[in-house]
């Protein structure tokens, strides 16, 4: 039973923490820190609808339908061939929003997220080709690199928030090797990729 209670903690931890959800969170946490959270609720709530229908929603409809004619589980993607699909689907939908971003003349800032979520995107694509790493803390990292460069540009303290991003980190690590979808150097790898393409992204674009 408790070997049961652990197996659906980490299948929770890893629907809740998929790697869909960066750009929606670096997103809000820029209207909370940055000069962005001086315009209108309207706004806002503009920006995080059209962020969420395209690095979110669109994502996850298109993969699971890919997914349904493949047998594939939406959280289990065995071998590398499996996660090629859904990395191109990632990469598209992302490259959508920053082109509406674009066209509507959206804050800079908020391109950044998408650039940045779009890089980790890539960057995992290219290195699935030779050898498989976690999406999942890729994503985390690249939370936790994108608070350490918005925390230099913009002087605030950010060991609150990476403590919390850490400790989710090695929540979601953990779950991703107990459901055995990878191993400790597949989940550090990927931690560490995102959070140096994240860091790297924000600070220099």
């Amino acid at each position: 039973m408790r070997g049961r209670n652990i197996i659906l903690a980490s299948k929770v931890l890893s629907s809740i923490f998929a790697p869909f959800y960066l750009p929606l969170v670096g997103l809000i946490g820029l209207l909370i820190f940055s000069y962005l959270s001086l315009l209108p609720w309207t706004y806002k709530l503009f920006l995080l609808v059209m962020v969420y229908l395209f690095t979110i929603f669109l994502p996850m409809v298109l993969i699971r339908v890919y997914n349904r004619y493949q047998g594939i589980s939406f959280l289990q993607f065995g071998s590398r061939q499996q996660r090629i699909v859904p990395y191109v689907i990632s990469i598209i939908s992302y490259m959508l929003c920053y082109y509406f971003m674009a066209i509507m003349h959206v804050p800079h800032f908020v391109g950044n997220i998408i650039i940045a979520a779009l890089i980790i995107q890539i960057a995992c694509a290219v290195v699935n080709l030779f050898l498989k790493i976690s999406t999942h803390t890729a994503a985390i990292g690249g939370v936790v690199g994108a608070i350490m460069a918005f925390s230099a540009r913009f002087s605030f303290n950010p060991v609150w928030w990476l403590s919390i991003m850490l400790l989710l980190a090695g929540l979601v690590g953990t779950s991703r090797m107990i459901l055995r979808q990878h191993s400790l150097r597949e989940v550090v790898l990927g931690f560490l990729l995102g959070a140096v393409c994240a860091f790297l992204s924000v600070l220099l674009l």
